[in-house]
């Protein structure tokens, strides 16, 4: 079963998944003699044919290798080609989870490494996961850059009411009567008799309470808009610092996918070492083998003695031991391959190791290259610039927002209200002053981070520099062991069938014989491990590719491109 995972236009995370059952070991299908002499200055039989890949998505590159390895990069885009397959629900093979939105992938048992790098693109769930959060963000910033547009919204309204109410009128007839009362006595003379009580007259007529019944139905509908003519610069600034996170979720999407194709090459090349350590290891049990069978001969005709026939024994039983493991342990290395790739079958790895003869460029070339492409410096530059964005907006803290608004209602004799709104703050909320010195200080912790991150990238490609120098040397000067002790065994082979020599002395050769092939493969593998953290620590880990294509040096291969 495999699958894949990647983003679709829309940022859309997918999976799919796929049925087959093949069963590899590291000593089955097309063998390649691994211990088959060396051309130029190490193992040169049965280079395999490598089908070239042009390396997917956005920030992917294409390599082209030339005398001083120049590298030039083009972006690749990869979506419109995966949207066109059909979509569907699987189940991942390694959680069990059903995720949605998948597409099919066909995946070859047989891979080279630029094949694998493709795949790795689109099966990887931490470069799906990065692409949704990058367009989270962008959606993010799109949507902030309408906050300066015109508000328009509409109001209906439909209503249904009912008033039943006991309304006491007692005190207020009695403040009327007391009023009345209290006004005639100061307009009639005290000599005028028997007038009539007016309060009393008046308080009469007025009830002690009064039942207020009333019930409808209102509508009403509108039409108003805000526009804020005038925010100083605050949406800027909030867009501004939106883009710049996106920039940061780029940077370290990049830096995810860089330490991808660095595992990817980790894995795929430790698979092959595995594979030509178990070759090694079989073909010594084979050799020896073939030495206990003349020892047995000897023994019996009476040319060597019991304990040396014990001995070539004891050797055959740990060869064999020895070839039980290094098979096994090919077949974990081949299995961490394929979980990386997400497949449920053995990845059979068809790009061999290699080891260039020529000099690498100075490393003043490869400095520079890291100080124009490493993401890590592109993060920090994303950080300045939300700092600078967070400064802008605390700079408006005291600058007015002006807003236009209007409303109007929708009836037979409309009325409506318009105008223009400015509003300051004039105290409370945020601290201008702190705020400010926080987003200056930000600033300043982006640029002192620039200068230690520089600095440390400087060191790691020095540092990388020497290690690729070391394991290219350490290779060449391993050739010498390899043709000594490949000599040596062919001399004590011959010396052990004419009497000259014991078994002991035939262990013992193969022994060197198949210290010296594995050193020198060991080497090989350092180098390619080496050039690997090179290209990433320059931030362009793809170029790796380039130097692979231009060496002169590649160790045969167990498994051939079909």
């Amino acid at each position: 079963m495999k699958f894949a995972l990647s983003a679709l236009s829309i940022a859309m995370m997918t999976v799919t998944l796929m049925s087959a059952s093949i069963v590899t070991h590291a000593n089955t299908d097309t063998r390649v003699d691994p211990t088959a002499a060396p051309s130029h200055a190490g193992f040169q039989n049965e280079i395999p044919t490598i089908t070239q890949i042009v390396e997917a998505e956005d920030s992917a590159a294409r390599i082209q290798a030339t005398d001083d390895i120049r590298i030039a990069h083009s972006a690749m885009n990869h979506d419109n080609k995966r949207a066109t397959k059909p979509l569907s629900t699987l189940i991942d093979p390694i959680t069990h989870k059903t995720v949605d939105n998948s597409y099919a992938l066909d995946v070859s048992s047989f891979l080279s490494l630029e094949q694998a790098q493709d795949i790795l693109l689109q099966v990887s769930p931490k470069i799906a996961a990065n692409d949704a959060a990058i367009a989270a963000s962008e959606y993010q910033t799109d949507a902030l850059k309408t906050l300066d547009n015109p508000l328009v919204f509409a109001r209906v309204s439909a209503s249904a009411y009912h008033l039943d109410e006991d309304i006491d009128l007692s005190s207020l007839r009695s403040g009327i009567v007391n009023e009345i009362n209290n006004s005639v006595d100061g307009i009639v003379p005290p000599p005028v008799p028997d007038l009539p009580n007016f309060g009393e007259l008046v308080g009469e007529r007025l009830p002690d309470s009064y039942d207020f019944k009333r019930s409808g139905e209102t509508t009403s509908a509108g039409l108003g808009v805000a526009w804020p003519i005038y925010t100083a610069g605050r949406t800027a600034a909030l867009t501004g610092a939106s883009r710049a996170r996106t920039q940061e979720a780029l940077a370290d999407s990049i830096l995810d996918k860089n330490a991808l194709y660095n595992t990817l090459i980790e894995r795929y090349f430790k698979a092959q070492l595995a594979i030509i350590a178990a070759y090694l290891r079989d073909d010594a049990y084979d050799t020896l083998k073939q030495t206990d069978h003349m020892a047995e001969r000897l023994y019996e005709e009476g040319f060597i003695s019991h304990v040396d026939r014990l001995e070539a024994q004891s050797a055959l039983a740990d060869a064999k031991s020895e070839a039980v493991k290094a098979n096994n342990d090919a077949r974990l290395a081949m299995i961490a391959l394929q979980r990386l790739l997400r497949t449920d079958y053995r990845i059979k790895p068809t790009t061999p190791l290699f080891v260039s003869s020529r000099p690498l460029p100075d490393v003043s070339y490869f400095q520079d290259l890291a100080l124009n492409n490493h993401p890590g410096l592109q993060k920090v530059a994303a950080k300045r610039a939300q700092a600078q964005q967070l400064h802008a907006l605390s700079d408006t803290g005291y600058k007015p927002t002006v807003m236009l608004y209007g409303y109007g209602q929708v009836e037979k004799d409309p009325s409506w209200v318009a105008g223009v709104s400015a509003s300051w703050k004039l105290w409370g909320g945020l601290d201008k002053t702190a705020s400010l010195a926080s987003s200056s200080a930000q600033i300043r912790q982006a640029d002192l981070s620039e200068i230690e991150v520089s600095d440390n990238l400087l060191l790691l490609v020095e540092k990388n520099w020497h290690d690729v120098n070391n394991a290219q040397a350490r290779y060449q000067a391993l050739q010498s062991n390899v043709d000594l002790a490949a000599e040596v065994l062919r001399l004590r082979r011959l010396g052990l069938q004419e009497g000259v020599n014991t078994t002991i002395d035939v262990v013992q050769a193969q022994t060197q014989a198949l210290k010296a092939r594995t050193e020198q493969a060991q080497a090989a593998h350092d180098y390619v491990q080496a050039l690997a953290s090179l290209m990433q620590s320059c931030g362009t880990p793809l170029a790796f590719n380039a130097y692979l294509n231009a060496a002169d040096i590649q160790l045969p291969t167990l498994y051939t491109q079909q």
